[in-house]
């Protein structure tokens, strides 16, 4: 039997795909999508434009649709309705889902009442770090899946020593980024870099992401000051958040367009990521990392694995410790750390575009054993 041909993939997407937003997933499947790829369907809300060579069955979200979800207090009705659409009896499904718990349970139903519960090996990725049942209310869960797709071994190692019973197979698909925007510079582009952004006699530092408590930017200004006290030859570039108030050494950037964020890393000497929550993996980091930047991280859920553990860049055991990173900081200004140069293809979209399609061919072998 030839599993390619007898085997379909489909995509339950919660976002019309391709997503016109900023978004991890979104953007790495849109690079898979336009490669060599494995997804036979795409089952989401109507989309703007639709992907080549895939085919799509369209979530329908009219009165009548919205009525009936309501009458039958289920959300995800128009999904199992466009996805009832494909199914054939006389045929064998790999159904992905990403980080949709909501939608397990109605498809589970929606699958035994057609009889095809075995012929869909259901795939479900997760792009947080901890787990998201309480111990005993997710054992159904895990039974109801067939794979759990996490980010990082650690967040694995998370789930087994939580949970007491864990009835489902586990995979690791680390994030990608496009290695041929974020890339290492030589030490005369550098130079001509940061000249242009008049940084040239400075140590840039760079921090992006939201401004929420719970990525740290506070904490990190509050260390700023004090080693701004001791070093005015350092900068620190805030991007993706506007000025509340101004201080000595830091420049707000605001929002960068994805395209052109690169030329900050770049232009940078050293990336700031004081997370205080598990991050699921961390993709600014990890461009930064493949932009040459000396790297000072929280020590928080899958972040430690992304660094493999302190050889890739320099780990804050106490984040919450304002003194951690002043310490930390003014370490790499008088007697930086050395740690294990990157791999081009580590963590790049073509390593996970990779490990996509391995992990549908040892699926494809699962639902026909």
């Amino acid at each position: 039997m030839d599993i390619n041909t007898k085997t379909k993939v489909i995509l339950l997407s919660q976002v019309s795909l391709p997503f016109s937003g900023i978004g991890s997933w979104t953007t790495l499947y849109k690079n898979y999508l336009q490669g060599d790829h494995q997804i036979d369907f795409i089952v989401c809300e109507i989309p703007d434009q639709r992907f080549n060579g895939v085919g799509y069955s369209i979530v329908s979200s009219n009165w009548s649709t919205k009525i009936r979800k309501k009458w039958n207090k289920n959300p995800y009705l128009g999904y199992l309705e466009a996805l009832g659409k494909i199914l054939k009896p006389d045929e064998k499904y790999i159904i992905q889902i990403v980080d949709n718990f909501g939608i397990v349970n109605p498809l589970l139903v929606f699958l035994e009442s057609k009889g095809l519960r075995s012929n869909c090996y259901l795939q479900f990725f997760y792009h947080g770090f901890p787990p998201f049942y309480e111990n005993f209310h997710g054992r159904w869960f895990f039974e109801a899946i067939d794979e759990m797709v996490v980010l990082t071994y650690d967040s694995y190692l998370a789930h087994k020593n939580y949970y007491t019973v864990l009835p489902t197979r586990f995979s690791v698909l680390h994030n990608g980024i496009d290695t041929a925007t974020f890339f290492l510079l030589s030490p005369k582009e550098k130079e001509t870099l940061k000249q242009s952004k008049n940084v040239l006699d400075k140590k840039v530092f760079i921090w992006c992401s939201q401004d929420r408590p719970k990525k740290g930017l506070h904490l990190l200004l509050n260390a700023w000051k004090s080693v701004f006290e001791a070093r005015q030859d350092i900068v620190l570039w805030v991007i993706g958040c506007e000025s509340k108030f101004p201080q000595d050494g830091v420049e707000y950037l605001g929002r960068i367009p994805n395209k052109e964020l690169a030329t900050y890393f770049q232009a940078a000497d050293c990336y700031l990521f004081p997370t205080l929550c598990h991050e699921g993996f961390g993709m600014s980091l990890i461009e930064a990392l493949h932009c040459g930047n000396y790297c000072i991280a929280s020590a928080i859920g899958g972040v430690p694995d992304v660094l493999q553990y302190g050889k890739l860049g320099k780990l804050i055991e106490n984040p919450h410790f304002v003194s951690a990173w002043e310490e930390a900081i003014l370490e790499f200004l008088d007697t930086p750390l050395v740690f294990e140069p990157i791999s081009p293809n580590l963590y790049s979209t073509e390593s996970w575009n990779k490990g996509m399609n391995n992990l549908i061919e040892n699926a494809k072998f699962k639902v026909l054993q």
